[in-house]
């Protein structure tokens, strides 16, 4: 009996639809970035602060395992924002931010930003349509990470280096973080920010500009 692996079968499923999502993005002209980190990095804060600074018309999609803390936060700047429970899924996945998506008056936006569960490793395997992935790492979480974790840096063009008003407190080697993300992605945007403190960030808004 010929043997079925079911995860390449849901993975070949994910990606026709991610297809159909990045073309669907493309006709409207949004720029999609699915931003994926471990809990507590700062996802939804970079969010926010972006939110109540950025020039442009965009919306939001949160992916939670349980509840809409996130999302309401974002609501909260005054930005449009979907809530997605996975009820226990590691991951995001093309299917539902197509369903997602039906909501939104795309043809109003410049940008779609999506955060993805909190976790290192799932998200990254799963395209979900976007046009880039944006790793957020934060100080005081450790130093290793892009070494512990190099699926996700391998796709990701942008890196967010946040909470850095934490690094005289912490035992964090920045450099040595941002020579192993340009050593498995060369061309990798890093970004060192603080969401709280408001610093850092004027880099990436005029990389958003640029991609507009």
């Amino acid at each position: 009996m010929a043997k079925i692996d079911l995860r390449a079968s849901a993975q070949q499923s994910n990606d026709a639809v991610a297809a159909r999502n990045r073309d669907l993005f493309g006709r409207n002209g949004v720029y999609v970035m699915n931003f994926i980190g471990s809990p507590g990095c700062g996802k939804t804060s970079i969010l926010e602060y972006t939110a109540r600074h950025l020039d442009g018309n965009f919306a939001a999609i949160i992916g939670d395992v349980q509840t809409a803390f996130d999302a309401e936060r974002i609501r909260d700047c005054g930005v449009e924002a979907h809530a997605i429970e996975t009820g226990g899924g590691c991951h995001l996945n093309a299917a539902q931010i197509a369903s997602t998506v039906a909501n939104i008056a795309l043809d109003r936006l410049d940008f779609l930003f999506i955060e993805n569960v909190g976790n290192l490793v799932c998200p990254s395997a799963f395209d979900l349509g976007e046009n880039i992935k944006v790793a957020v790492l934060s100080v005081p979480e450790g130093d290793e990470k892009v070494r512990k974790y190099p699926a996700l840096f391998v796709r990701a063009d942008v890196v967010f280096i946040n909470k850095m008003d934490l690094l005289d407190r912490c035992p964090y080697d920045a450099e040595r973080v941002k020579e192993d993300a340009l050593k498995v992605r060369p061309h990798v945007r890093i970004f060192e920010t603080s969401a709280t403190g408001g610093t850092g960030f004027e880099p990436w808004f005029e990389f958003l500009r640029s991609v507009r």
